[in-house]
């Protein structure tokens, strides 16, 4: 299983700051905006991750992600020459993916909930099944939004990009699961009337087919799609509270990468000391307490 996260775009919604920096790069409280959907391909299992970033800013996440190493996988980098629809990912990732099911994350979306591995484990198998998987969540302003119509049992009737009338409040979350030939199937995309290779397109296909599954991220789940002042303002917040209510770091790799055992107690020891001037570096040492 082959894994992406779409980080390229030129986040004008959050300029002035975007104008120097990618959003992806900024901070959400304690870690940059790019370790939550990092860590949500890390908890399905997902240890090969293709990062698409622009041309200008790739450097930064070299920067910050190197190769992965530090989390016991193996990040790729690839750019995206232009900002032409969220399917366009596939195609750029052909070689990437190969001949493997392949999940795709936004750059800055954030899921934090009870049973999401449970979830992810349900995409997964799909995925090697053959039938795609996307994530709906319930929204309050679903004209916003890609939407998906569901029948009394959650089955997918239709799905539709940003509709002026949307026939339901399930929004379709930044997150796709798909089987193998995902590449293909974007390359018979159309442009849409705003030039895109759109992503419902995609899924439209595995629809008509009937290989198109839906899970409902359901009551106590969060998700923030973290593009305006306020979302993001909003996700740091819920993160901070929960982290001080908890005592732990949400979402945070290396963690993820040491429980899975795909990081040795050395290799987190050695992480540690790098962040050991601040509360994130200080929980890895916890960590590394709790399990000796």
């Amino acid at each position: 299983m082959k894994g992406i996260i779409l980080a390229g775009g030129t986040g004008t919604r959050l300029f002035p700051i975007t104008e120097g920096i990618s959003k992806q790069l900024m901070p959400v409280y304690d870690k940059p905006m790019i370790y939550y959907p990092l860590a949500t391909l890390m908890l399905a299992g997902i240890k090969d991750i293709l990062v698409i970033t622009t041309e200008e800013d790739q450097k930064g996440f070299q920067k910050l992600l190197k190769d992965g190493k530090d989390f016991g996988i193996h990040i790729f980098y690839t750019v995206q020459p232009s900002p032409d629809g969220l399917a366009q990912a596939f195609i750029l990732g052909e070689k990437f993916i190969g001949d493997e099911p392949c999940a795709m994350v936004l750059g800055d979306n954030i899921f934090y909930g009870n049973g999401f591995n449970e979830v992810l484990e349900n995409a997964t198998i799909n995925a090697k099944k053959g039938k795609a998987t996307i994530f709906g969540n319930q929204v309050r302003d679903p004209e916003r939004f890609g939407i998906m119509e569901l029948d009394e049992n959650n089955n997918v009737i239709s799905v539709e990009e940003k509709p002026e009338h949307p026939k339901s409040n399930y929004a379709i979350t930044g997150l796709y699961f798909y089987p193998k030939g995902v590449a293909e199937k974007a390359k018979k995309i159309k442009p849409s009337k705003r030039g895109e290779l759109e992503i419902t397109s995609l899924n439209d296909l595995y629809l008509q087919e009937k290989n198109l599954k839906a899970e409902i991220l359901g009551e106590g789940f969060t998700w923030f799609d973290t593009g305006t002042f306020d979302s993001q303002l909003d996700a740091a917040n819920m993160i901070r509270t929960i982290q001080n209510n908890k005592d732990k770091v949400i979402c945070c790799p290396e963690q993820i990468a040491y429980y899975r055992g795909w990081i040795s107690q050395e290799q987190l020891g050695e992480r540690a000391k790098v962040l050991q001037k601040n509360s994130y570096g200080k929980y890895l040492q916890k960590l590394i307490q709790d399990t000796k």
